[in-house]
């Protein structure tokens, strides 16, 4: 199958390979043009780790480049960049294909339904929890890929498509995805937010110096009760909502392949084991600038709906604000465009099942909205 990719960090290039590798053919685009110069030029993609080989992606100059001729397309960059490149690619996409978030946060499936139905089109649109493979970028065109996730939960909007979604995704990359049938469980299912809460919060001053440090070797005792705890927030709201998700223990179980101990020690059986990924390097990470906005900010407002507490998520907000000098909850440029202030929580679960519903053309022409 082939498959554009937007975005050219490390889940975009360790995808790439992995899709490679499994006899697909990748397009990667980089939204600012710097990510894949190297790859432009001829260089070979280089993968180390869980992924070993050298690959040959196609590179696409454009949004409209990307989407041409493609059968799926999958979002693999920080949801900071979610909007714009769903602006970008929304008016070149065709029915006949399928939009995978890898991973997804923030509803962002929500805002590409949204822009979709503008336009009376709709496609399946696959949410995941997380992401296929985990790793960093080394290079220009070097990847380090930790580990190939045993097990990924998705949810596909609209859920009559779910089948098409499940299908597509398990043609690409094998068995390993988990249906779980709405996209409000997949706002649940992304454990980065609460475990880089954790990991930044414990080790801000090592980020800050630009020290090299083992992230899981420095996921300490208290650290690992801190995610614990915050991970039992996470449950309750889902428990709330009559959502089923997986734990923290599964998941550093099903992604990491350590058997399920304290989160602690199932990390440092992890570091034991050689998964030697390091922490971030800068206070300008990822772990904070994404998963502050678009995680954490998530989880807290639908623990308000639901009525269920989650003080350590709105406390962590908070506290990352106070550290960073800015307002993290305001920086979400996604939510503001749904509406969903407005919903119940009947109303959210409803629009999560079914997206938005196409315009009529009679509309769209009335709107002034290009087919």
């Amino acid at each position: 199958m082939r498959v554009g990719i937007a975005g050219a960090g490390s889940i975009a290039f360790g995808t790439a390979a992995l899709l490679e590798k499994l006899g697909h053919k990748a397009t990667l685009w980089s939204p600012s043009g710097t990510g894949t110069v190297a790859l432009a030029e001829g260089e070979r993609l280089r993968a180390e780790g869980a992924i070993e080989g050298t690959f040959l992606p196609a590179v696409a100059k454009s949004a409209e480049d990307l989407v041409h001729d493609t059968d799926a397309i999958l979002i693999a960059l920080p949801a900071y960049g979610h909007r714009f490149v769903l602006d970008a690619i929304a008016p070149h996409l065709t029915a006949g294909q399928v939009v995978i978030f890898s991973s997804h946060t923030s509803f962002g499936a929500l805002y590409l339904s949204s822009l979709l139905a503008a336009r009376g089109i709709t496609l399946p649109i696959v949410a995941w929890g997380t992401t296929i493979v985990s790793g960093r970028k080394l290079g220009p065109a070097l990847a380090h890929v930790n580990t190939i996730r045993k097990q990924v939960d998705l949810a596909t909007l609209p859920a009559s498509e779910s089948a098409r979604g499940h299908a597509v995704c398990t043609a690409l990359f094998g068995e390993h995805f988990v249906d779980r049938g709405s996209l409000l469980a997949i706002a649940l299912s992304n454990l980065n937010p609460q475990n880089h809460l954790g990991i930044a919060l414990g080790n801000m001053s090592r980020m800050e110096r630009g020290e090299s440090w083992v992230q899981a070797q420095n996921v300490t005792p208290n650290i690992g009760r801190l995610l614990e705890t915050l991970d039992r927030e996470r449950l309750a709201v889902a428990e709330r909502l009559q959502l089923k998700v997986r734990d923290i223990f599964q998941h550093f179980h099903l992604s990491f392949h350590v058997p399920v101990s304290t989160i602690s020690q199932m990390n440092q059986e992890m570091y034991q084991a050689g998964n030697n990924g390091t922490g971030p390097a800068t206070a300008d990470s990822r772990y904070v600038t994404e998963d502050v906005p678009f995680g954490l900010v998530v989880t807290a407002q639908l623990a308000r709906l639901a009525g269920c507490p989650a003080d350590l998520h709105e406390a962590g907000i908070r506290i990352f604000s106070a550290m960073y000098g800015r307002d993290f909850e305001g920086e979400n440029d996604l939510l503001p465009e749904l509406g969903l202030e407005q919903l119940d929580l009947e109303g959210l679960d409803a629009l999560c099942r079914t997206g938005f519903p196409p315009v009529a053309a009679v509309d769209r022409a009335e709107r002034g909205v290009p087919e």
